[in-house]
């Protein structure tokens, strides 16, 4: 098995190595032939320098120092600046603290054998973050004497670059999540910022064969990441987009662990003749994704909700209500239901696992909640009902003092209506701190249209909510008064408002601003998912306009709803993207959103989805 590789041997190392090994085996002819291949393309196997020129300097710098024979016992394969050695596991090992290399302890360099080579020990002892780096650019971790002893800003957004802390990765984290728990990789984007570094496909190689390049991040916009191969330093004309949790991005030192080549685009290969020294030298103090970064992506695409599970949820013909439904289909967290009295699948509703709007079975009785009984008589075969630790926990609340009481007047987002916010009367007082709402001037005899909202939801206000922050309030259908004046309106209905301690004043520091775009649920059709901007921001609300449609299509949705999402989450999950209603003025294609002016002008919006729990 190969155990081991030299980045850089000196001459005397490599020629007491062609004296032991006269005979060429074809082990060696084999790799010889491979290496010449290779070299004709210009490629890099585990960032290993082609250039001849590379080895000659970095060897003629340690040519003077006394280096002990190998063992002949020893196999060795040379190739053309590499050395492949294979113990023979009877003799003493040592391990190189410098790269890792495992070999015959007596064939180590100085007295302690500490060290595979000379060049090992000086890169050891003169610097250990670019000696870190030319082991980790070799594929082998770290050792314990080996790692950058230099600590880490506090402040750090991401891990610490791999090969300074391979072993400790798992452990570093961002102080401040940018993107909520609830969509995929939401709780591990703190590993992602710009001018990180990672390993992509290489498209401008003119090879037949698939090879990758390093490239940094230039900007961030969702999933998304604008890219820019090293080597073309400023010149943005090769710059490109992509989703980057797809399985093509990898952290610095994938290729090498793999054996993986590294080729530089074939456009720039001119501009340097030694390509290793070139890579060192950028990536001294850079970092890179976290090296088990492709396993998180795998798992927060895992979702604890199964098909057959059965569930609560809302009856979208009567608001007022629940029924059972049975999950049908997870995408990306967002589930596909079906009630259960329905045979042929039609009749269904589509809401993310993390919605108010879906509960564990027993929860209407529970708290009081209106609920249609099914006409099912049993479960069928795999039918099981959701364990309740898989729904969205509330706050807890105490209604022992002062509280909600029927009939007090309050502000809250018509549900179906969700571009506006309305005068509102709590209709009902349930249990565990559950409100049964009626928009005023709307409602139905049999109060059907009465919804269910937790007395900590952001999507109920305190009377004069709307007035302070200049936000239109609908007044009552019918309510001729105008301007609307919740004193005398109040007065008019012998009602009291709700105090407004008792509602949810906490503001989160989500980090969203005006104009950025994402991909949102239109929840009067939540089936759908809609390329989405956010135009105007009131504390935690978040008013969201779907490209392309009119201003009344408008949605007031809360900073930490389930149902945002990152530019790139449809195509992450496999989930189908609405794009924006007026054709020919906008495109969307997965990479950035961009508007042409009459002028002919181009703008790509380059935002980053931010939120934070």
């Amino acid at each position: 098995m190969l155990l081991c590789c030299f980045f850089n041997n000196p001459p005397n190392i490599l020629g007491q190595l062609v004296r032991l090994n006269n005979g060429q085996d074809p082990a060696e002819r084999t790799v010889r032939s491979e290496r010449k291949r290779r070299d004709s393309f210009g490629m890099f196997d585990g960032y290993d320098s082609c250039s001849e020129d590379s080895s000659s300097s970095s060897s003629s710098e340690d040519s003077d120092e006394e280096v002990p024979s190998l063992p002949a016992s020893l196999p060795i394969i040379k190739t053309n600046g590499q050395v492949y050695t294979y113990p023979d596991g009877k003799a003493g090992m040592a391990t190189c603290e410098m790269c890792g290399m495992v070999g015959v302890r007596d064939a180590f360099y100085s007295k302690t054998k500490r060290f595979c080579s000379v060049s090992c020990s000086r890169s050891y002892s003169s610097n250990s973050k670019k000696a870190s780096i030319l082991a980790r650019l070799q594929g082998k971790p770290p050792t314990k004497k080996a790692k950058v002893l230099q600590k880490q800003p506090l402040m750090a957004k991401l891990a610490a670059y791999a090969q300074y802390q391979a072993n400790q990765q798992n452990q570093v984290k961002s102080k401040t999540g940018k993107f909520h728990a609830k969509v995929p990789m939401g709780t591990s984007w703190g590993d992602l910022a710009e001018g990180v570094r990672v390993e992509v496909p290489n498209t401008d190689s003119g090879l037949p064969m698939k090879v990758y390049w390093i490239a940094g991040v230039i900007k961030l916009a969702g999933n998304k990441a604008l890219l820019r191969y090293e080597g073309f330093d400023g010149d943005s004309g090769r710059d490109f987009w992509c989703n980057i949790c797809v399985p093509d991005i990898h952290p610095v030192g994938w290729c090498a662990a793999g054996g993986k080549p590294l080729v530089p685009p074939k456009s720039i290969q001119h501009k340097c003749t030694n390509w290793k020294a070139f890579l060192v030298k950028c990536l001294t103090g850079a970092k890179t994704l976290p090296i088990d970064f492709s396993t998180k992506v795998q798992q927060s695409m895992q979702f604890p909700f199964k098909k057959l599970m059965r569930v609560e949820v809302v009856d979208k013909t009567h608001l007022c209500r629940t029924r059972v439904a049975l999950v049908e289909q997870v995408i990306g967290g967002r589930l596909r239901l079906v009630y259960e009295e329905c045979e042929d699948g039609s009749d269904d509703f589509w809401c993310h696992m993390y919605s108010p709007l879906i509960h564990s079975i027993g929860w209407s009785r529970g708290i009081g909640h209106r609920f249609k009984r099914s006409d099912v008589s049993k479960k069928l075969d795999g039918q099981v009902d959701a364990p309740g630790q898989l729904f969205a926990k509330v706050k807890d609340v105490d209604q022992s003092g002062e509280w909600f009481k029927d009939g007090m007047k309050l502000e809250a987002i018509d549900p179906l209506n969700l571009s506006a916010i309305c005068v509102a009367t709590v209709r009902k007082v349930l249990a565990d701190g559950y409100l049964m709402i009626g928009i005023d001037g709307s409602e139905a005899a049999d109060g059907s249209d009465w919804f269910c909202y937790h007395s900590t939801s952001p999507s109920i206000f305190p009377a004069g909510f709307c007035e302070i922050n200049t936000i239109e309030l609908t007044p009552p259908r019918g309510y001729t008064k105008l301007p609307f004046r919740w004193f005398d309106y109040l007065r008019e209905t012998g009602s009291v408002a709700a105090p407004v301690k008792l509602f949810n004043k906490e503001v989160p520091n989500h980090g969203f601003r005006p104009g950025m775009k994402l991909e949102a649920v239109d929840l009067m059709e939540p089936r759908l998912v809609c390329v989405a901007t956010v135009t105007r921001i009131v504390h935690r609300l978040l008013r969201i306009h779907f490209d392309g449609w009119e201003d009344e299509y408008d949605q007031w949705v809360d900073c930490e709803s389930p149902d945002l999402y990152p530019v790139g989450w449809c195509q992450l999950t496999g989930y189908q993207l609405q794009p924006p209603a007026v054709l020919g003025e906008f495109y969307w294609d997965f990479s950035a959103f961009i508007h042409k002016d009459k002028d002919g002008q181009r703008y790509i919006f380059v935002v980053q989805f931010l939120n934070s729990f």
